[in-house]
């Protein structure tokens, strides 16, 4: 990798775009990036190595406010070390938490959709009968609209 990139070679890099990257600058989660002299930003690998960081967190859904924290606590320093870490135990709780909760989720939907192929396996096997609840409407006719026996009586004038 390249020492120095321009905002472009991040975005494609991180897929971010470069709008988004200097909105991260702005709101604080990227220190001032180096610039050149005529004012382009020029990233550093330290740049990079902290995106990808700010990239891991994204993908954890953590809020911005969080990351905006966890980063001003970075730029402070070693000494905030313990209360950086106590805001990532915090954080990977909430993940876990939530992991637990899809696979759950997962588990509820798995076994729905094997109630759902049992459902259809035993309908290939039963003689062949209108499902129960169903009712037969020939294609091209809306089940909404009068069968033709109906649309004849319909046509015919009133005496």
């Amino acid at each position: 990798m390249a020492s120095i990139l321009t905002i472009a070679e991040v975005a494609e890099r991180t897929g971010l775009t470069a709008h988004t990257l200097r909105y991260y600058e702005r709101a604080g989660l990227i220190a001032p990036v180096a610039r050149a002299p005529g004012g382009q930003r020029r990233y550093a690998a330290s740049d990079m190595e902290w995106i990808g960081f700010l990239l891991r967190l994204r993908e954890t859904q953590m809020p911005i406010g969080q990351m905006q924290v966890f980063a001003r606590l970075r730029s402070e320093g070693n000494t905030t070390a313990p209360e950086r870490r106590e805001l990532l135990e915090h954080h990977l709780a909430q993940v876990l938490a939530t992991i637990t909760a899809m696979q759950q989720a997962a588990q509820a939907l798995q076994a729905k959709i094997a109630h759902y192929r049992d459902l259809e396996a035993s309908l290939r096997h039963t003689p062949s009968s209108p499902r129960q609840g169903s009712t037969h409407v020939p294609r091209n006719q809306s089940p909404l609209s009068p069968g033709p026996r109906q649309a004849a009586r319909n046509r015919r004038p009133r005496r």
